[in-house]
């Protein structure tokens, strides 16, 4: 009998001991899901400031250089106008991409979490 009892007690205590790290690899899922989740997150919110800062650097070399041949030629004010218009467009619209990968990152969370 006690060794009935010693065997079934052993066997008991095998199956928590495998069955257990099943649930200890799901916590630690979790819990890597989320340090990706925040690293996303901080990751977008350095690479939104980023490209804010080098956008309006670019964009007020822009309006100097524009300003600047205006005063040189001021009969081509028109053609320079639409050149320093066409690369406001194209310099905002890289921020504008990068503001949307920011909030897929924000709000998505495409690497778990």
């Amino acid at each position: 009998m006690q060794k009935r009892l010693v065997l079934t007690l052993t066997l008991v205590f095998l199956v928590f001991g495998v069955v257990a790290p099943i649930f200890a690899q799901e916590a630690a899922a979790k819990s890597v899901a989320n340090e990706i989740g925040k690293w996303s997150i901080i990751t977008a919110g350095f690479a939104l400031a980023i490209a804010a800062a080098f956008g309006a650097l670019g964009q007020s070399r822009g309006l100097a250089a524009a300003a600047e041949a205006t005063a040189r030629n001021p009969s081509a004010s028109k053609d320079i106008q639409f050149l320093f218009i066409l690369g406001l467009v194209l310099i905002e619209s890289l921020v504008i991409y990068v503001l949307l990968i920011a909030l897929i990152l924000f709000f998505l969370k495409p690497f778990g979490g």
